[in-house]
C-alpha cells in the first residue's frame, strides 16, 4: 500500500486545483462547474452565472461541463437594489 501525498484522495488520484473567484481550491476528480458550485455553497437560483476559462456556461450545461486542473471559474451572482 502507498501513503497519500498531500493532495490526492483516497483513491489515490490526485486533487484538482483549480481557482475559483481568484482563490484557489482542491477538488476531486472528475469534477462539472455543478461540482464546483457544491463546492463553493452556491444556491442554483435565477441571477447566478458562470463563466469558465472567459466563456460563459449555460447553467443547463453546468452539471456535463468537466473541469480541468488549472480552470479558472467565475460566478457571479446578481443582487436586486431598491
Amino acid at each position: 500500500s502507498q501513503a497519500l501525498r498531500p493532495g490526492d484522495t483516497a483513491s489515490g488520484s490526485p486533487r484538482m486545483r483549480i481557482e475559483l473567484n481568484g482563490e484557489r481550491v482542491e477538488i476531486d476528480p472528475p469534477a462539472s462547474v455543478e461540482d464546483a458550485m457544491r463546492l463553493a455553497g452556491v444556491r442554483v437560483e435565477r441571477g447566478v452565472a458562470v463563466a469558465l476559462d472567459g466563456e460563459v456556461v449555460r447553467r443547463a450545461d453546468w452539471p456535463d461541463t468537466a473541469l480541468a486542473d488549472g480552470a479558472t471559474l467565475e460566478v457571479v451572482q446578481a443582487v436586486q437594489g431598491g
